[in-house]
């Protein structure tokens, strides 16, 4: 595997990782956009979820988008526009299949996923989203202004995937995932939901992986929303 990082942007300290496993044939792509609270980017959301989804024969990405000082909702958002384009634009070098192009997205990432995939030209072609902010209930505690991107889905949003825990007080359900999913199958957006009743907030993998860097939090039974994600992935997407 090669991993490198690419500047988007250097005024607004904004990145992409990318994690590009050596093939012969294109791979599904998937853009990852971790959690934070706009603090830091956490290593559960980002390069431990990149690798595990590179063991699933993904090309994985990782948007650093801007954090702490130089952080802007808006900004967040182009930096994942500016990611999406550059992999687009050197899909054949980075042999990524941009019709199994998606995006995955954790707690304030999940937002900016979500946000992403209801563009009029996203390039994702299905969204993950995990414990997902959806609603700009937590804008104070972040110290940024975002929007209800609820109100941004259409009948053009791609498949959707979410999970989240019951037991969640930071995105409770009724108030995220809840209000997106309501959205989704108003428009007729196929999508797939999973609240587990064990678990909680910002848990990634749930599993050892990323427990070890997320002060030992994992649950054995939030943790199948991997596996249930990637045969959601075979089904809506034709990923092996």
């Amino acid at each position: 595997m090669d991993i490198k990082s690419i500047t988007l942007d250097q005024t607004k300290k904004s990145s992409m990782d990318i994690y590009q496993s050596n093939t012969d044939e294109k791979l599904p792509g998937i853009v990852i956009i971790g959690g934070g609270s706009y603090k830091q980017l956490k290593e559960r959301d980002t390069e431990r979820v990149a690798i595990t989804f590179a063991t699933q024969a993904f090309q994985s990405f990782v948007v650093n988008y801007p954090v702490l000082e130089n952080k802007n909702y808006s900004d967040a958002r182009t930096s994942i526009e500016q990611s999406f384009d550059y992999i687009v634009n050197h899909a054949d070098q980075l042999n990524v299949d941009t019709d199994k192009l998606g995006i995955i997205g954790f707690s304030a990432g999940g937002q900016l996923a979500a946000d992403y995939g209801n563009e009029k030209n996203s390039h994702a072609k299905f969204v993950m989203l995990g414990y997902p902010v959806i609603q700009p209930t937590l804008d104070e505690k972040m110290g940024i202004k975002s929007l209800d991107v609820s109100k941004t889905v259409s009948a053009s949003t791609p498949p959707t995937f979410i999970w989240g825990s019951i037991n969640d007080e930071l995105t409770p359900f009724l108030d995220h995932i809840h209000v997106y999913t309501e959205a989704l199958a108003k428009n007729k957006v196929r999508f797939e939901v999973h609240e587990f009743g064990t678990g909680n907030h910002g848990i990634a993998l749930a599993n050892k992986w990323t427990a070890i860097v997320n002060r030992d939090r994992s649950d054995q039974h939030m943790a199948r929303w991997f596996e249930l994600g990637m045969e959601w992935l075979q089904e809506v997407v034709g990923v092996k």
